[in-house]
């Protein structure tokens, strides 16, 4: 895809031999079972109290605004550290700001969907990204395909990770966030919304970084370091987040990371002048304590864990073709950051 219009998403290439399987993801909310791993504890005391919620059927947003109601809050005073599945049992932590008085008993509160399993009070509040990561139990079933061909990939997974791409539910549905943000920057429309305006950056910005892996990976540079790559801590090399400033890339990388920008003229100039600032993105996701079994000869059953802001999506990619039932179109998220 060239700097045009971004209409469609393009088929990003697989590291591993495409197996040709396929199966059904989320058929049943526990077949994608999801718990936060938090950054820390409550400590007990603070300003803040801090929740841990089991949700099932729910989104994010949903609870944190059933929360609010209950405590007796705006909510913008309900914090939360990532988004989670609408169709899937997840647990996670959320923070309300509640600094005089007693605070409610909310592990009272009864809802169908979800359920306060505990909480304390903590001195800060929850913010984006305030986790490690997240650990996954995912059942697919109806599963089709060479078993041979899926044990191999998911050995091969296990040893050495997965291209690090942004999942597709970044992107909106059909990639239609990624061509809002074009229209945006080139000043086609205006968007007045500051939520809306940083889904559709986000979207830009995370579409230029799949563009800049899946030329390394067609190009036979898969899990391979390039000269002038920069590497994050754990020895990875990583990706563009474009921005202002220069590529701090030099030699055989910057030369592949300019030569999509040129593509993508349009989206890269406008995050410059939209205040974003260059950043890193390692290009290998890499699942911790990996396992999976075959409970029947059709379903499989996979667990492991991923730092904050790596897709599970990309995981199963790299395995089979999952699908999920039409009630999921407008899911919130599939792999959660």
């Amino acid at each position: 895809m060239t700097d045009a219009q971004y209409t469609t998403l393009p088929q990003w290439p697989n590291a591993y031999p495409v197996t040709g399987a396929s199966a059904i993801l989320k058929l049943l909310n526990e077949d994608f079972i999801v718990t936060e791993l938090p950054l820390q504890r409550p400590s007990g005391e603070g300003e803040h109290i801090w929740l841990e919620v089991e949700k099932d059927g729910a989104n994010t947003a949903f609870v944190a605004q059933r929360l609010a109601e209950a405590a007796g809050v705006q909510e913008w005073d309900v914090g939360y550290a990532g988004l989670k599945d609408r169709y899937a049992v997840t647990r996670q932590w959320f923070s309300i700001y509640l600094p005089k008085g007693e605070a409610p008993d909310l592990t009272q509160l009864q809802h169908p969907e979800f359920k306060v399993l505990s909480q304390s009070r903590h001195v800060k509040k929850l913010r984006p990204g305030d986790l490690l990561g997240n650990r996954f139990r995912i059942v697919l079933r109806e599963v089709t395909g060479d078993r041979d061909a899926m044990e191999a990939n998911l050995k091969a997974v296990a040893s050495h990770g997965v291209p690090n791409y942004f999942g597709a539910q970044r992107f909106g549905h059909d990639g239609g966030n990624v061509e809002q943000g074009r229209a945006m920057l080139a000043r086609e429309i205006r968007v007045r919304n500051p939520k809306k305006k940083g889904i559709y950056l986000s979207a830009v910005r995370s579409f230029v970084f799949n563009e800049v892996l899946g030329l390394r990976i067609q190009q036979g540079l898969w899990g391979k370091a390039l000269p002038g790559d920069v590497m994050d801590e754990a020895g990875r090399p990583t990706g563009p987040l474009w921005g202002r400033g220069r590529v701090i890339t030099t030699d055989q990388a910057q030369a592949l990371e300019n030569g999509v920008a040129e593509r993508h003229a349009t989206l890269c100039d406008g995050m410059e002048h939209a205040g974003l600032d260059q950043e890193r993105r390692a290009l290998v996701a890499s699942p911790a304590e990996m396992s999976w079994e075959w409970p029947q000869a059709n379903q499989l059953v996979l667990t492991f864990s991923l730092p904050a802001g790596n897709y599970a999506t990309a995981v199963l990619n790299e395995i089979l073709r999952a699908t999920e039932p039409d009630r999921h179109s407008e899911n919130e998220s599939a792999v959660v950051e």
